[in-house]
């Protein structure tokens, strides 16, 4: 039977072994020094490890002109975008982001993959950093590294998603298109900080964790955390069509508990995770005054469309097309943004304008 729910890349999911990175793929790393971070706290050197695909054109003034920069979510990493079900809808040659015509940056956010994060050595004592801090890191590497200072397009899903809506309305004028996917322009509240904290609470609940400074990493609660992944991230619709009966529930459950448990560090996850804590671009919606194409699915636990955000907030944005994708068997919940047959059709209507 073929599985409809993918494994998550919001929380616990390093990149699955089929996101092989293409050829062409070039990997590096931006040395960021002396870092500050909006706690107060500083870095001498704040490591963002990106991938890119595609090669820099540049018009008479030596400018880079056909850089697109997509943005991973909480957990995630920028290879995870190498996934067949984006990788193969996107980046060949006709396709919206043809890596022939763009120059596309997929880098690792602080605190995932490759880049700084606690699990480096400093655990528990790690600078607090929050979507700010991100965003900051973000520009810093497109502009000292890489020499961009403008993008095309900023695509970015779930927690980059709301790195989008960070970028748009703290720093017009850098970025000619957004498309964010999978979220809302609103604090972090509700049900959706209720889970996240739930998860950290049980990591910090678990006497293995001892404050961070753990030699054995706390199973019981990082087991919790990705319990409360599995739930957040899941169509219902698809599990109850693909998984009728009782017993091929509770199959599919433990093999996609197997996919996500202990594949992140305890400490990365607590960080990962509280990093939104501070964001909220509602007051500054009316900031964003360049082409929007905004996507959430109807199954999505994390961002159910009945709390009425979305039209309160299309409204104060003239220049956003917002769609709601119908639930369906087919739809992957809060995960339906990575899969770009959903919305492939409309990216490529973004990029043509």
């Amino acid at each position: 039977m073929r599985k409809l729910l993918a494994p998550l890349a919001l929380l616990l999911a390093s990149v699955p072994a089929h996101a092989q990175t293409p050829a062409g793929a070039v990997e590096g790393d931006a040395i960021l020094q002396d870092f500050s971070f909006t706690s107060g706290e500083k870095l001498p050197e704040l490591r963002m490890h990106y991938t890119t695909l595609g090669t820099p054109q540049r018009d008479a003034k030596g400018e880079i002109t056909n850089a697109v920069m997509i943005l991973h979510g909480t957990g995630g990493t920028g290879k995870q975008f190498f996934q067949p079900q984006f990788s193969n809808e996107l980046f060949g040659p006709g396709q919206p982001l043809d890596a022939q015509k763009y120059y596309i940056i997929l880098p690792d956010n602080i605190g995932h993959g490759a880049s700084s994060k606690p699990s480096d050595g400093l655990r528990m004592k790690f600078p607090q950093y929050d979507y700010d801090d991100m965003v900051s890191a973000q520009y810093r590497m497109l502009t000292e590294k890489l020499g961009v200072k403008k993008l095309k397009l900023m695509l970015g899903t779930s927690m980059g998603c709301m790195h989008a809506f960070v970028w748009g309305t703290t720093r017009p004028g850098f970025t000619e298109k957004f498309a964010p996917f999978a979220c809302l322009p609103v604090e972090i509240a509700g049900q959706n900080r209720m889970w996240r904290t739930l998860s950290i609470d049980a990591i910090k609940a678990d006497p293995l964790w001892q404050d961070g400074n753990y030699t054995t990493p706390p199973a019981a609660g990082l087991r919790t955390a990705a319990s409360l992944s599995l739930i957040a991230g899941a169509n219902p619709y698809a599990l109850q069509a693909q998984y009728p009966t009782r017993e091929a529930a509770e199959k599919y459950k433990d093999e996609a508990f197997a996919r996500t448990y202990g594949r992140n560090d305890a400490n990365d996850i607590i960080y990962q995770l509280d990093a939104s804590r501070t964001y909220n671009p509602w007051p500054h919606l009316e900031k964003i005054d360049v082409p929007v194409l905004w996507i959430n699915s109807a199954d999505d636990f994390i961002n159910p469309p009945a709390y009425g955000i979305t039209g309160q907030a299309a409204a104060r944005m003239p220049t956003t097309r917002f769609i709601l994708i119908p639930a369906s068997p087919e739809t992957k919940g809060h995960s339906t943004h990575t899969w770009a047959k959903f919305w492939k059709d409309d990216l490529a209507k973004l990029m043509a304008e």
